[in-house]
This record gives structure tokens, sequence and C-alpha cells, in this order.
């Protein structure tokens, strides 16, 4: 770490030096950081990130998309609202699909929101997921632009007994998210029915009850927020595991496919599942990727996929749509991407990052098959981008002669 990098770190120590620290990251290079212990108790190895999103941190740590991470809110105030049963993004909480550990610079103060349920603190006990708070969240967020997302280990102890050397081999020895598939971690066991349409104010969730089409939807990690929106749109969506075949998901007769965000790395993920997706564009069949459901279906196109340096997580991020000229603020959460050079003729560059330039967006030049990196469901953020699953409504009623649907 550098020298004013590790001072600014340690700063934050010093409000909890009258008490006893409970709480350890440490980092794959040998830095310590200390702080106060929250949530469930133990250790975990994954790779540090940084998340700028100022609400929603109920939705973002459980996103399958965050499994094998710990996020770093780069919002001091986290926990202040809550959590509640609503909130909830991955289709089995009992699975514990979403990041392991989370980081907060000020403790969890008690819940002020009429949706509030249960105490944060509470709920990530619940969840499994370890925390830390005490942290100069800024400074551990200026070493991950410095030098990338670190593997590291997040402890808990409410003793603040620590066995550090240890630590310091399980993060040093942690291989990081390169080449790791966990989308078959975080992936339905089964295949399911969805028929929850999106929460309207005072009315809350609503009921899908006469489809118009069917979408199946690939599990590699998907959030709900997606399936209300799709279901939303009059689709019966069927969610069927990330494994599932292109026989049996053809066998289903489907109007269109999703393929969903999830976690990992898309090259690894990709070894069963670009070879399911190829069959499905030959099927001529309506297709929409989102985040790994994205760089996958770029892979399956002859393009290929990078780690970033420090990934694009938060709510805040400005693309452009190359199709309609406008840029959105949109929902990011990937640290892999797909390069945008590598792709081949006949894939055309439909969205990009005004941050780095990097691939957000392709299409299939004469076929109803398109994706984005971004999230365009929010869930937390803005909604500049729920256009896309109307855009992936009008190809399924093109394909079956109705009128299309207004994108905006």
């Amino acid at each position: 770490m550098a020298e004013s990098t590790a001072q600014a770190t340690a700063q934050t120590t010093a409000p909890w030096a009258s008490r006893k620290s409970t709480a350890m990251l440490v980092l794959a290079d040998g830095t310590v950081i200390e702080g106060h212990g929250l949530g469930a108790t133990g250790a975990a190895s994954a790779e540090v990130c940084f998340n700028t999103a100022l609400t929603g941190y109920e939705e973002i740590l459980t996103d399958p998309s965050y499994a094998g991470q710990i996020v770093t809110f780069t919002f001091p105030h986290i926990g202040n609202v809550g959590t509640n049963a609503e909130d909830i993004e991955d289709l089995n909480p009992a699975a514990r699909a979403g990041a392991v550990g989370a980081i907060f610079k000020a403790d969890i103060t008690n819940p002020s929101n009429f949706r509030a349920a249960t105490h944060f603190d509470e709920w990530l006990k619940r969840r499994g997921v370890i925390a830390m708070s005490g942290i100069d969240t800024r400074a551990l967020t200026a070493l991950i632009r410095e030098k990338g997302v670190p593997n590291a280990v997040i402890a808990h102890a409410p003793d603040g007994v620590f066995d550090v050397a240890a630590l310091k081999k399980q993060a040093a020895e942690w291989p990081g998210l390169v080449g790791l598939d966990l989308a078959k971690e975080v992936t339905s066991g089964q295949s399911s029915v969805w028929t929850e349409t999106p929460w309207v104010w005072n009315e809350g969730y609503g009921e899908q009850a006469v489809p118009t089409m069917h979408v199946v939807a690939i599990d590699y990690g998907v959030k709900r927020n997606i399936l209300r929106l799709l279901a939303g749109l009059g689709a019966k969506v069927t969610v069927v595991p990330a494994k599932t075949s292109a026989d049996d998901i053809l066998a289903m007769k489907p109007d269109g496919v999703f393929l969903s965000n999830g976690p990992g790395d898309p090259a690894a993920t990709g070894e069963y599942a670009v070879p399911v997706i190829r069959e499905l564009i030959k099927a001529e069949i309506p297709v929409f990727g989102i985040c790994l459901g994205h760089q996958m279906l770029a892979l399956a196109l002859g393009g290929r996929t990078v780690k970033m340096h420090q990934g694009h997580h938060g709510a805040n991020h400005p693309v452009k749509d190359h199709t309609t000229g406008k840029v959105e603020i949109v929902s990011m959460n990937h640290g892999f991407a797909v390069d945008g050079e590598s792709l081949p003729d006949g894939v055309e560059e439909t969205h990009v990052s005004l941050f780095d330039g990097s691939n957000c967006g392709l299409r299939l030049v004469g076929k109803p098959v398109f994706s984005v990196q971004h999230h365009p469901e929010a869930s937390p953020g803005p909604q500049d981008s729920h256009y896309l699953f109307r855009r992936f409504a009008n190809l399924v009623r093109e394909r079956q002669g109705e009128p299309a649907l207004a994108e905006r």
C-alpha cells in the first residue's frame, strides 16, 4: 500500500481507539485494516470492490452478481433505513447468494423508515454477511483505484482475538475471480414460473395473470426486479438453471430467451453456457442479455472478455446508446468487460461507457439478438434504461405479428 494511503486508512482507527478492534480486513499484500465488527462472525475470502450508490444497500448485497466479493460503500451512512422482505434481489434467500462481506465508514444507526422491518445489523447476521465499520472508505477506495481490486479476507471476532498470520496466509492464497465459475453456485436448483410484476406505490407488487408471450430466463444469478419487469410487459417467465440445455429450452417453445446477470468469470461460465447460446441464436428466437449474459453472448458471437482494473459498481454511471444518440445514467455491477475491439463483423457495439469508453452493449446485425453490460432494471438506481425491456418485448411482438410498444 502507498504510504499516504496507509496513513489515511490508519487514521480511521482513531475513533475506535477507546474500544478493542473486533474486525479486520487483511489484503493479499499483507496490509491489515482494523475496525468495528458487524453482522456475522468468522472470516471470508473475497475480492474487495467499492460501490458509489447512495441508496439500495439491501438490493446491492443480495444481488447474486456480488458473490465472491466484499462491497465497500463509499456513501458514509449505510443501514439507517433498515431492511425489509420486499427489497431482496436473489431468488432463494436461504442460499445467501450475494456479497460475503461489507465495509462501512460509520456505525449502523437505528432504522428510520416506514418500510423498515429489521435492523440492518440483525439482517447481516441472518444473511451470514461479515461486515465492519470505522474504516476510511475514501482511502480504501483510492487504494482500489490505484492498484486495482485486491483479494482479501474480512474477519469479525467479538472478542477481538485474531490469528493475523493465518488471515494473511488465507488472503494471499485465495485464487481470485479469474477462471472462477460462480454461476453454478447461485443459480436456481430447478425450473420455476415467475409471475410477480413491478412494485407500485401504495399497492406493492402485482401479479401477471394474462401473459401475451413466453420468455425463458436462464438463471446465472438473476435479480428479481429483472423478472418483474419482464412479467410487467406481459411475459410468462420460466426461470431455468444455468446448465439447462438448448434442446430443453427450445422444447418449452419460448417466444424469447433472456440471459441473466451473474457472478464470476464469463469465460469460465461460458464453457457450458456459450454452446447453448449459439444454438438459441441459430433458432432465430429473440435473445436479450444483461451483465454476465451480455459477456457470454459476446463470447458466443466470437468476442472476448477481460478482467477490469477496478470494475464498475454504482448507480450513477453515464452510458451512451448509439442507437438513439442519448446518454442515460445507469446502474452497473461488473468486474469483467467485453473487449469492444474483439467484436467480429456483423456484431455492432450499441452502448459505451462515458467514464472509460468500455463496451456496454451489442447487437447481432440482422438478428433479434442484443445485450447490455449495465443493469437496466436498476434496483437501486435510475430508470433511464427501462426502455430496453420494451425493446426486447418488441422483438417478440414483431415475431408474433403484434404492434410495437413505445420504447419510452
